[in-house]
C-alpha cells in the first residue's frame, strides 16, 4: 500500500477532519509525504475541507 492509500485510510479510519500533523502520527510517514500524499488526494477530489487547515475523506 503506497502512503497515498494510507492517508486516505487513516482519515477514513478516523472519520473526523484531522490537519496534517495529525494524519502523520496515525500513518507513521514523513510530513513532507503527508503533504504530498494530501496534494494528490485534493486534485482527485477524494478528500475536502470542512474547516481551515483540516481535512476529511469523501
Amino acid at each position: 500500500m503506497d502512503a497515498k492509500e494510507q492517508v486516505l485510510e487513516a482519515m477514513k479510519k478516523d472519520g473526523t477532519p484531522l490537519n496534517a500533523w495529525k494524519v502523520v502520527e496515525l500513518t507513521g510517514h514523513d510530513r513532507k509525504v503527508v503533504d504530498k500524499a494530501m496534494a494528490e488526494l485534493k486534485k482527485e477530489e477524494a478528500i475536502f475541507s470542512p474547516k481551515r487547515c483540516y481535512w476529511q475523506a469523501k
